[in-house]
């Protein structure tokens, strides 16, 4: 494991976190290494899944593993200019948490099944159909690269008492490093 460096999760509210990521050009051990770290980083948070933007890294890539049993085997995968080439007309709502977002959590509907495509760590173009938990949490990260959050899907008042909770919450943490 030498090497990784767990990142800074960005804190609603950034502008980095509002901002269209860069399509990644060539897969190289830079970007290996930065997906190892952001593996290393959502792992240690716990999260189930982590854009680049949210470690500031605008570039179009974002790591997940929704196995979450005890015991299970991990299912790390690093999804590289990922897009859904197609979505189900059924939907699901699940009760959605995001790592910029700490403690928050909301209903999102989004499409139950999508099917996506993407390049994965070896150049390789990979498509993968994914449902139930690991459907929404590719559409949430997804939504990370376009610069979306799950709160821009709720109803302007909830959003908007989340993040007045978000910037209250990064006035503690800025106070607290202040004050060491």
């Amino acid at each position: 494991m030498g090497g990784m460096t767990l990142r800074k999760i960005l804190i609603h509210p950034d502008p980095r976190l509002k901002a269209t990521a860069d399509p990644i050009v060539s897969v190289d051990k830079d970007l290996r290494a930065l997906a190892d770290d952001m593996l290393e980083t959502m792992y240690d948070a716990p999260g189930i899944g982590l854009a680049a933007p949210q470690i500031g890294v605008l570039q179009r890539m974002f790591v997940m593993d929704c196995v979450k049993e005890e015991g299970a085997t991990p299912e790390p995968m690093v999804l590289i200019n990922p897009e859904i080439i197609a979505a189900s007309e059924a939907r699901n709502i699940y009760d959605e948490g995001c790592l910029s977002i700490p403690d928050q959590y909301a209903e999102v509907e989004r499409p139950a099944v999508v099917k996506m495509q993407w390049t994965d760590l070896d150049g390789k173009i990979v498509q993968e159909e994914f449902d139930g938990l690991w459907a929404t949490c590719a559409q949430h990260e997804l939504d990370h690269l376009n610069g979306t959050l799950f709160i821009d899907h709720l109803k302007p008042l909830k959003r908007q008492m989340i993040t007045r909770k978000m910037q209250k919450l990064k006035r503690e943490l800025a106070r607290e490093a202040k004050n060491g």
